[in-house]
């Protein structure tokens, strides 16, 4: 008989995440997102990824990356953060990308003037801003989002350059040096992943909404005429992504943009939203830009910016169909979705491809003849997966912390191990354990994460 305990045979009850705060500890606790520099107080709205969060964060851009380009029809870019003062011009980002603005004399708070709704008075919370007798509101003032800086020595309205507040202009601007380089023909897309940064007046709800964050956004090119049944193509691509990455159905939804949501220049529009502790809330943009962006860069820079259709000898500015996720977003509700009370434990039920460690492993006890088996299991899986050594503790101790970072299986070495070259293997989720050669640990690991799926 193994000398492995087996433990944990009571189905406990089952709690699921309703507030951001025990998330907000458990980040901090087991080093996926801490507060910007914390020592100082910390600065609004602005997050740090740990050990843990940096590996989730690059496992949801390399799925996204991947199912992006590895299609024939998508083409990557790294656009340059700053960008020339008129790209914002041209994009509208200058004049448009504001927010109104009302300050309170009283309690010198500062709300968004379209969203007095949703706030709270600094005085007396259980009113809106405004509705208590002691607070008068100012006028409502236009705040542009975009941080603005300068470039070279000389402070000046003419070195004035802007912090991008999105992915997307990177990608229009570089249309033509994309489409000719790559010999790409339309339909094709431009996929990009990068940091954008918005001076959010009410930024909030832990790395829901922040100052800096992360899009992954593409950009594909088509047609006129042909841009309706391309974007209802790409409505369901990018739910489907979403669902292969492990987020739960019953969380999922489409909100169809109406006719006062709409910008001017989209032809339809639909946001992603999962059901976040908060609501539901937006994940992923799905939008039919027209050829506004084009157009607009085309007569901005008075460079023309057309596609030659050689099959019809046409000459046309393309329609853009667009797919724009917030990384960090994403990342929000993927915790959100794995996050479990079951019993005493909490674990995280993370899709194995996204989990920040796929395997740990454990020798039984600190003897010499077991850590020298559990070292050499140990190299030969970090050959093929993110593995984590844990030797502290009692195993149901160790396996609770790997519980709480969402490491799919947990691998025990014990003194039958030695005599037959087994060891016990043990799946986060059911918690079942099962006896099996060294050997095949590779294998087996690979087949439980290439058939694992979502509750």
């Amino acid at each position: 008989m193994s000398d492995t305990p087996k433990i944990e045979a009571v189905t406990p009850e089952v709690k699921e995440l309703s507030n951001f705060q025990d998330l907000v500890s458990l980040c901090k606790r087991r080093g996926f997102i801490f507060p910007s520099s914390e020592i100082y107080g910390g600065i609004g709205s602005c997050w740090d990824y740990g050990p843990l969060g940096v590996e989730l964060k690059l496992n949801i851009k390399e799925s996204w990356w991947r199912a992006m380009t590895n299609r024939d029809d998508i083409e990557g870019l790294d656009a340059s953060i700053l960008m020339h003062p008129r790209t914002w011009e041209a994009s509208g980002h200058v004049e448009g990308f504001v927010d109104p603005l009302v300050d309170c004399k009283t309690c010198k708070g500062r709300f968004r003037a379209d969203k007095l709704e949703h706030a709270n008075c600094g005085k007396k919370s259980s009113m809106r801003p405004g509705q208590y007798s002691e607070c008068q509101l100012t006028e409502p003032r236009n705040f542009n989002l975009m941080f603005k800086t300068f470039m070279g020595p000389v402070e000046d309205s003419a070195s004035v350059v802007y912090l991008r507040p999105e992915t997307a202009q990177g990608i229009f601007v570089n249309f033509e040096n994309v489409q000719q380089s790559s010999r790409q023909k339309i339909p094709f897309g431009i996929a990009q992943i990068g940091k954008a940064f918005r001076n959010e007046i009410t930024p909030g709800n832990f790395i829901f909404r922040t100052r800096e964050f992360e899009q992954m956004e593409m950009q594909y090119f088509v047609k006129p005429g042909t841009d309706m049944d391309s974007f209802e193509q790409w409505k369901q691509t990018r739910i489907d992504w979403h669902l292969s990455n492990g987020l739960r159905r019953s969380k999922l939804r489409f909100h169809q943009h109406g006719p006062t949501e709409l910008d001017h220049y989209a032809r339809a529009a639909f946001d992603v939203e999962y059901e976040f502790p908060i609501g539901w809330q937006e994940i992923e943009g799905i939008h039919n830009r027209s050829d506004f962006d084009l157009r607009r860069h085309q007569e901005f820079s008075g460079k023309k910016i057309e596609y030659f259709e050689e099959a019809t000898k046409e000459k046309f500015v393309p329609f853009v169909i667009e797919t724009s996720v917030g990384c960090d977003r994403a990342l929000l509700a993927t915790l959100c979705d794995a996050y479990r009370v079951e019993g005493e434990r909490t674990v995280l039920k993370l899709h194995p491809k996204l989990a920040p460690y796929k395997v740990a492993v454990f020798p039984l006890m600190k003897k010499p003849e077991l850590l020298e088996m559990t070292d050499k299991i140990y190299g030969g899986l970090k050959k093929h997966f993110r593995a984590t050594y844990d030797e502290s503790g009692t195993i149901g101790k160790r396996y609770r912390r790997q519980d709480e970072i969402g490491t799919p299986f947990c691998v025990t070495i014990d003194y039958d191990g030695l005599a037959d070259n087994t060891v016990t293997i043990r799946e986060r989720d059911g918690m079942t354990q099962e006896r099996i050669s060294a050997d095949k640990l590779v294998g087996y690991i690979n087949d439980k994460m290439s058939t694992w799926k979502s509750e």
